[in-house]
């Protein structure tokens, strides 16, 4: 379940493709309850259908929206109701207007909300992004709604992978979807300029731990829908969240020390987890350190 991210859209800790490739392939991945997830080509997108239509958590990149609308189509018949963006990033954000396209034609309301956290908007707004922006923002801990018959809750995660990251919560399906927040097999991207955190990342996955239950011997139970890589559960946030915690303390204990980033970078305070995580260590533990001596 591999993805790249839009390069224009990410700073140079990223190394990715400017789009998706021509012949990428979205695929269907049922999750369980009324939850799905859609793979390949670029960030995961998150789909809750049932006989009100469709929710949607992220929107992908705008060159893939006549696939996604495809694949869509395999589970519901029925009108984009909600669409939930979890950060700003445009291969989260890019099928916006597409997909909002999918609930225009139908009895009112005749728009889908689009739901963000303000700092999504915000960001929208100074960097100029040319996406459809969210209509219905909310700058609360958290938003809760029902669609399907089933709560939801979307919970604001400050300063973590930037300043507008959203958690999505399907309570009765059992499944969080996490966004950038966590991506399992990959280091994370910490956005700097976009407000974004170690510490944040750390809380962020953290609240995920709160909410989710293993079934047994730590495994299934609550599922995780990361922003991009495989379906995972508790056990894998776990290790994944250590793992950020681990490289963080060892990179304060440096800078207390007076090293230098580069005297840092040197250290390799990542090593032991490189062959564990694609990405560039060095442009994580870069922004780690930055994000340490704000």
């Amino acid at each position: 379940m591999a993805a790249v991210l839009l390069a224009g859209a990410l700073p140079a800790q990223q190394s990715s493709p400017a789009s998706a490739p021509n012949n990428a392939e979205i695929h269907v991945l049922p999750v369980q309850g009324a939850v799905s997830m859609l793979v390949g080509g670029g960030a995961n997108i998150t789909v809750q259908a049932g006989k009100d239509g469709i929710l949607l958590v992220d929107t992908g990149l705008p060159e893939l929206a006549p696939k996604i609308i495809a694949a869509l189509r395999t589970l519901s018949d029925g009108p984009v109701r909600y669409i939930v963006n979890t950060h700003v990033h445009t291969d989260h954000t890019g099928g916006n207007e597409a997909l909002a396209k999918l609930g225009r034609d139908n009895p009112p309301p005749t728009f889908p909300r689009i739901i963000a956290n303000l700092a999504v908007q915000e960001r929208m707004a100074s960097n100029q992004i040319d996406v459809l922006w969210p209509n219905d923002t909310y700058s609360t801990p958290f938003k809760d709604f029902s669609f399907n018959n089933e709560p939801i809750v979307v919970y604001h995660i400050p300063a973590a992978h930037t300043d507008g990251d959203s958690l999505v919560f399907f309570r009765r399906s059992d499944v969080i979807s996490a966004g950038d927040i966590f991506t399992p097999d990959r280091y994370p991207f910490i956005d700097l300029e976009r407000g974004g955190s170690v510490q944040g990342i750390i809380n962020g996955l953290n609240k995920i731990l709160e909410i989710t239950v293993p079934l047994r011997y730590q495994e299934g139970g609550t599922y995780v829908i990361p922003g991009h890589g495989r379906l995972c559960d508790e056990a894998d946030v776990v290790e994944f969240r250590d793992m950020v915690t681990i490289i963080r303390d060892r990179v304060q204990d440096l800078i207390k020390k007076g090293m230098s980033l580069e005297q840092v970078k040197a250290a390799k305070p990542s090593f032991d987890y490189d062959t564990q995580y694609s990405g560039s260590p060095d442009a994580f533990v870069e922004a780690v350190y930055k994000s340490l001596k704000r």
